[in-house]
This record gives structure tokens, sequence and C-alpha cells, in this order.
């Protein structure tokens, strides 16, 4: 359908017809491409769907034994999983650092901050204290 030149000169019955006619139109080939994409996904889903992925004896043989060495793996690792369970672990062993001897000097080193008032104006609260001896050094005196 060709449009006329000129839309203006027509009276609004023929403008009408006009829209209607390209409405036909227009869902005419809505149906066309509707028609059409579910003919192609038919058509795919014979050319790919499973028949097409048959796999021969040779391939599905490299498939079967690939498969039953994955099972073969996975029951080894699910029986010493059992077994693991099974057995009580050991106990944990002490650490085998000693504490130094009470007699050799020590100093302590404390970090305070400078400021114990939040910018807010209340004061900080202490959270954990962590305090590290250190072993005083004196060199070697003749």
């Amino acid at each position: 359908m060709q449009l006329p030149r000129d839309l203006a000169q027509m009276n609004a019955q023929e403008l009408r017809d006009l829209a209607t006619a390209l409405i036909a139109q227009l869902n005419f080939k809505r149906l066309k491409i509707d028609q059409l994409t579910h003919e192609m996904a038919m058509l795919k889903r014979w050319r790919f769907g499973r028949r097409s992925e048959r796999l021969d004896a040779v391939q599905r043989s490299l498939l079967e034994e690939s498969i039953d060495e994955d099972l073969e793996a996975i029951e080894l690792e699910l029986e010493a999983l059992h077994e693991k369970r099974e057995r009580p672990e050991p106990p944990k062993e002490k650490p085998r650092r000693t504490a130094l001897p009470a007699h050799l000097p020590r100093r302590e080193i404390r970090h305070e901050p400078e400021n114990t008032v939040c910018s807010c104006g209340c004061a900080l609260e202490r959270i954990g204290e962590d305090v590290s001896e250190k072993l005083d050094y004196i060199p070697g005196v003749f």
C-alpha cells in the first residue's frame, strides 16, 4: 500500500480508512514475524536437539570411563572422610617455647594514647590490653 503524497488534502474518512489499512498491514506483518520465529525455533530444536547429539561407541566408552574414574575418586574421598571422622584427633601439643626465667631483667613497654577524650567530649574506654615484655640486653662487659 502506498501513502498519498499530501495527507493534508485527505478528508477524515479517507484518513480513517488509511489508518485501518496500515494497522491491518502491521498486524499481518507481526503475525508473519511470530510465525517465522516459531518455525526457526522448531528447526533449531530439530537440528540441535537430543537426537543430533548422540555419541558413537568410542565416544561413549571414553565418557563412561571418565565417569567411572570420577565415581571411584569420589568414593575414595568419602571413605577418607569417614575414617577421619571415626578417628579422634590427637590432643594438641603444648607450645615448645617455655617461659623465660623470672630472674632475667625485663622492661615493660606500654603505648598509651595522648588524649583519652573523644572528639565528642566523652571519655574513651579501654577495650583490651596487649603488654609485651622485652628482655633488657646489656652488651658484654669485661
